[in-house]
């Protein structure tokens, strides 16, 4: 899970939203693909590609609007800082390459030029990866995640009464990567720290609450998604967001239910979940309890941020597996979404960029991504009907670019041209 940010849904968590149809059943049955497979000791999670096997971009850059730029800003934000080296270099890929990259595409979307014009200098001067995906082909199992919207109140009250805490002073994380250690204990030694089943059963976190809400089960999502909207009684809005976690492994609730016989997978949806913990109340802290990871909060400004400490954005944002994924770099999706289109929600072939600033305790490996949808219910009816395969690219600007891309800076450079020897690039980014 992320070190920072929005938990995303797993594969079989992915109704945790309002209103999202029946699913004939949850992806790993359905496909018989296990989209979790472990990338192989040593392997890298993305594989450069030969030129005749880029993809079109023509489609993504009819939509390189202002949001794009905002995105690719909160990746240079991040990048910026001197914690971001550690994880580069990423197989060939340099740090200085990853800004170089984003710098020329942030260019590249300002410009607003001819779709194909810009497709054509993204495969001239840009070098594409593909993720190894679940089956060394490229298979990506596409999900998507969003921030809800709940009622709540700074005081526990007969109607609120159900707590999201703040990440206890006993937890002990690394400074460098944000991922959980375990608990101080008195002695100044660290153990594991407790599971959700101890927490909450045994109110150690008393003193510690942040914010009441209504509904445990609304805890629950909040814990799965990591971050919320919680509308007071005044009508304002306050946003909490991810602090810490207590360093177990996501476990899903909605593979309990479908296992126990509770609810059909081919029913399994939020309001089929909502329905029935609101008919059996008794059973929200057995099932929440068989998924031993729990998540602490703060108040945050502005936008929910991902594990990068960055805001993440609509469409913009995605969460892959930190461990195997380059951070804060730019991603091109090429799948199936459903989208709102005004007249309805329907699905449709999707090519997009994103960037890489998340992280979800049930996206593990090169063939999940998780796709951020935004705030409120019917981005959460998006996410929730998602589930869709397709292919995942990384662009990175080729290492004859790089050096001339930083010292022109994002705004000032000269059109490239490389390097004394290299044939000339017509029409160049910059």
């Amino acid at each position: 899970m992320r070190a920072l940010g929005i938990v995303a849904l797993s594969a079989l968590a992915l109704s945790l939203l309002v209103g999202c149809p029946p699913k004939p059943k949850p992806p790993e049955m359905a496909s018989g693909k296990n989209y979790a497979r472990p990338l192989p000791q040593g392997q890298l999670a993305l594989r450069k590609l030969d030129a005749r096997d880029v993809p079109d971009f023509t489609p993504a850059c009819e939509n390189m609007g202002s949001d794009l730029s905002v995105s690719i800003a909160n990746s240079l934000d991040y990048l910026a800082k001197p914690s971001s080296r550690q994880f580069f270099p990423y197989g060939e890929i340099t740090h200085d390459q990853a800004v170089a990259t984003l710098l020329a595409m942030q260019d590249l979307a300002n410009r607003k030029l001819p779709p194909p014009e810009a497709n054509r200098m993204l495969r001239e001067q840009f070098d594409t990866y593909i993720s190894v995906g679940c089956d060394d082909a490229g298979t990506v199992l596409y999900t998507g995640y969003y921030t809800p919207i709940f009622d709540a109140s700074p005081v526990r009250t007969d109607r609120f009464r159900y707590p999201l805490y703040k990440m206890p002073a006993d937890l002990v994380k690394n400074p460098q990567t944000g991922e959980t250690i375990g608990q101080r204990k008195s002695d100044g030694s660290i153990v594991q720290y407790p599971d959700r089943k101890t927490i909450e059963s045994g109110n150690m976190l008393a003193g510690n609450e942040l914010i009441y809400l209504a509904d445990p089960f609304e805890v629950y999502i909040a814990h799965v998604q990591g971050s919320a909207k919680l509308r007071l009684s005044d009508g304002t809005l306050q946003t909490v967001g991810y602090a810490a976690n207590n360093g177990y492994a996501y476990q899903s609730v909605a593979r309990a239910l479908i296992d126990d016989k509770r609810l059909p997978a081919e029913q399994l949806s939020l309001k089929s979940m909502i329905d029935y913990f609101h008919a059996h109340p008794a059973e929200v802290a057995t099932y929440t309890a068989r998924n031993p990871r729990f998540v602490f909060f703060q108040v945050i400004q502005g936008n929910p941020r991902g594990c990068l400490n960055e805001p993440v954005t609509n469409w913009r944002s995605i969460a892959t597996d930190k461990g195997i994924f380059p951070r804060a770099c730019m991603g091109f999706l090429q799948t199936r979404l459903y989208r709102d289109t005004g007249a309805g929600i329907i699905k449709l072939p999707y090519s997009g960029f994103a960037l890489d600033q998340d992280a979800g305790g049930a996206i593990r490996a090169p063939g999940r991504c998780d796709v951020y949808m935004g705030v409120g219910d019917r981005a959460g009816e998006l996410a929730g009907r998602t589930q869709e395969e397709g292919k995942l690219y990384y662009l990175f600007l080729k290492p004859q670019y790089v050096q001339q891309q930083l010292r022109g800076g994002a705004a000032t450079a000269a059109p490239l041209a490389p390097p004394a020897g290299l044939p000339a690039a017509p029409s160049p980014v910059r």
